[in-house]
């Protein structure tokens, strides 16, 4: 059993704050109605069965968010409120912007570790994932691999268990992305919920998703018109709000401020 196996053992869950942006947020796992889920929602569901009574659940992320505004803006509420459990991935829209510092994104990154350290007891965090299969995102694969070990070595130094997005077969699928390739789909958040329950050391659900064998043979022609579709109607927009500094996203509030029962 590991470490993190025990630990949690010790101490169960009855509350849990999550941190971050959209990926924190759900975006690309709507339901019908439009609402938001996301794999944060859905670990909490599955905490909440391990509750010792009803799981307290708070999600402070907004999508479009910098490191150094979730460090400003969500931390600080994270500390106070003082949960058993909390979750924190952040800087990779900061990687993504031409000319930031890894240096200086992981510097923040283990400030604010050290932060929720002394208030949460058990702080969750998450590596980069690997865009090789995303047109011109892939460029960015170097930048995004030193982040992901530098994820890995605070992790370490502060005892905190990993969500290693990186190394997730299951979301190198094209079922695992959204139209956009930016944002997981309902299946990867599926699959990273997963994930993160077993790394918290609840016993892993049986997976009977196909996730796994929906890549047939390559069609190199097919896939490079589907590139350029996607380049067209969703990079390049993205882009150009990006290189003109545009937060479309300004006044997004946290999809669940406060700390309540599920």
């Amino acid at each position: 059993m590991s470490d993190t196996q025990n630990r949690l053992d010790g101490a169960p869950i009855g509350s849990f704050v999550a941190l971050g942006d959209s990926f924190t947020e759900g975006l690309g796992d709507e339901t019908s109605e439009g609402e938001l889920v996301g794999w944060a929602d859905r670990l909490a569901d599955r905490l909440a069965h391990h509750s010792p009574g009803p799981l307290r659940y708070a999600n402070l992320a907004v999508r479009g968010r910098l490191i150094d505004e979730i460090i400003d803006e969500q931390i600080p509420r994270a500390v106070e409120l003082a949960p058993d459990l909390v979750s924190l991935c952040a800087g990779g829209n900061d990687i993504l912007r031409l000319g930031s510092s890894v240096d200086r994104i992981t510097d923040r990154f283990e400030e604010a570790v050290t932060e929720l350290s002394a208030a949460a007891g058990t702080v969750l965090v998450f590596t980069g994932f690997d865009p090789r299969g995303t047109p011109v995102l892939r460029h960015l694969r170097g930048k995004i691999a030193t982040y992901t070990a530098h994820i890995h070595a605070i992790a370490e130094r502060h005892g905190c268990p990993v969500v290693d997005l990186w190394s997730m077969a299951s979301i190198q699928q094209p079922l695992a992305w959204s139209d956009d390739r930016l944002h997981l789909s309902s299946e990867g958040h599926r699959q990273v919920a997963l994930r993160a329950a077993e790394v918290l050391g609840l016993a892993p659900e049986r997976d009977t998703s196909t996730a796994g064998a929906l890549r047939g043979p390559a069609n190199r022609q097919a896939e490079r018109l589907a590139d350029l579709k996607w380049a067209k109607e969703h990079f390049l927009p993205w882009l150009g709000q990006h290189l003109m500094g545009k937060d479309t996203h300004a006044t997004q509030e946290p999809k669940r401020p406060e700390l309540l029962p599920l």
